[in-house]
């Protein structure tokens, strides 16, 4: 009879279960930016609108954002061995609905279908490396991690692309049926952990996930109303927790100051990072005149040196720490949006050389926060925990995005920067210039918090 794996097997089965999840973000971070590109020919073949199409990525994100957190919860009460099981089955029933779909009803339901079985992904993606490495080694196994999603973004629009030229866009459904594989895997060096006693609060969870969808609705609809629902669902979820017995997200988590000022941080560095993917098509469109198949081409560069400095990246945050890395993320970012302002109008090559030093930078700040927070955070409470991180970058990402968007729109009437001469590039110019600076506030913010707190814990222990 076989016996069950004990907690001696992590050590060995992290190992191992780190490079399957490097695969399965691949596929799941391919999943989730393929169709963006096949829209105009979704719209075409049903003959929709513009506000129609766009639910096939609207209301993936939605599902996705929501589920992150939601699953994060749950691994900590059920076996992720059973939630991933669910996860990834789900998403391969709607891969497949996709791919034999013959209505719009039939691909929507596919991508609601995906994007529930696929939510599993984020909320694992934090648990292993949290659950099955020591806080030393942690930031390799980040690092793993990071490149793995780093190369699903870096493939997904080539391979769409690819895909469309030769056979229908149905078949982009097909790919993420590989994720199958992977489940053997996870069934096997998973390791059965003792489930923590206690109910879920699922009234706490269906107002969360109210709150976040309302949101998120709100700002790609521009609804004031859809966003009154959010701020009235939030308030009804802030009683909540106060009034539960177990709430959804623990009190002590909510009153943990490091942990609260760690998600405020990750928020603030997300909602700026939103402005690479989100601008610089739009810069190269506009300033430089690319066709979108070659700014796919400028951009990729950028996310192919991510994924495969990746590993080296969490190396080094577990030789020379946290600190050092967010300190090379911050040089790298605030550098590359400092150039970017100085430098919009230089030729399409210098922007993509440019834009890959800020990629590597987002690679960076990743690894750096995930595992400065993660630390912060009881081991009965990592899954809810690192979800409401997931939750925070998506929601401070989708309100980045809708602010800058606004700001595209009103142009800027001058330059801040006296040598700019292209008008159309005024906005870019200023924006870019008004985040770097942004980021040397976050910096300060970043110190203040948990550069201090290191001083001041290692002046205690010299004191002792």
């Amino acid at each position: 009879m076989a016996t069950n794996q004990t907690n001696s097997d992590v050590p060995k089965n992290g190992d191992v279960l780190i490079k399957i999840l490097a695969f399965t973000l691949i596929l799941s971070s391919m999943s989730a930016t393929m169709f963006n590109i096949v829209l105009p020919e979704i719209r075409a073949d049903f003959g929709l609108s513009v506000a129609q199409v766009s639910w096939v990525s609207t209301v993936y994100l939605l599902i996705y954002a929501v589920g992150s957190v939601i699953y994060g919860k749950l691994l900590d009460r059920y076996r992720a061995k059973t939630l991933i099981s669910f996860g990834l089955l789900v998403f391969a029933a709607g891969s497949l609905l996709g791919l034999l779909a013959t209505s719009f009803v039939f691909v929507l339901s596919a991508r609601v279908l995906q994007a529930i079985g696929a939510s599993v992904v984020p909320a694992l993606a934090m648990m292993i490396p949290v659950r099955y490495f020591p806080p030393e080694r942690r930031g390799r196994a980040l690092g793993i991690s990071s490149t793995g999603l780093a190369l699903g973004n870096a493939i997904g629009p080539i391979v769409s692309s690819l895909l469309v030229s030769l056979v229908h866009w149905r078949w982009l459904f097909a790919i993420p049926l590989l994720i199958l594989a992977t489940l053997p895997f996870y069934r096997k060096f998973l390791v059965e952990e003792r489930r923590t006693e206690g109910r879920i609060d699922w009234l706490g969870g269906g107002l969360l996930a109210g709150t976040v969808a309302l949101l998120l609705l709100a700002i790609t609809q521009g609804s004031l109303t859809l966003g009154a629902g959010s701020l009235a669902a939030f308030l009804v979820f802030f009683w909540r927790i106060r009034s539960a017995a177990e709430p959804f997200v623990s009190r002590a988590l909510l009153r943990d100051r490091v942990y609260l000022m760690g998600l405020t941080i990750a928020a603030l560095v997300m909602s700026i990072s939103y402005a690479l993917p989100f601008l610089t098509p739009q810069l190269l469109a506009d300033i430089n005149r690319l066709e979108s198949g070659w700014i796919g081409f400028v951009m990729v560069p950028g996310a192919c040196v991510s994924a495969y400095l990746g590993r080296k990246v969490g190396k080094m945050a577990d030789i020379k720490g946290n600190s050092f890395v967010y300190h090379s993320a911050f040089g790298l970012l605030f550098g590359c949006f400092l150039s970017l302002s100085f430098f919009v109008g230089s030729t399409a090559a210098v922007i993509g050389l440019i834009f890959a030093f800020g990629t590597v930078g987002q690679m960076f700040m990743q690894i750096a926060l995930s595992n400065t927070i993660s630390r912060s955070i009881p081991k009965d409470q990592v899954g809810v925990g690192m979800g409401l991180m997931t939750l925070c970058n998506f929601l401070s990402g989708a309100v980045a995005t809708g602010i800058y968007g606004k700001i595209m729109d009103h142009r800027a009437q001058a330059p801040w920067l006296p040598w700019q001469s292209h008008e159309e590039a005024f906005v870019f110019s200023n924006l870019y210039l008004v985040l770097a600076i942004a980021h040397v506030g976050i910096l300060i913010l970043y110190r203040s918090v948990f550069v201090r707190k290191k001083n001041a814990r290692a002046a205690a222990t010299l004191q002792t």
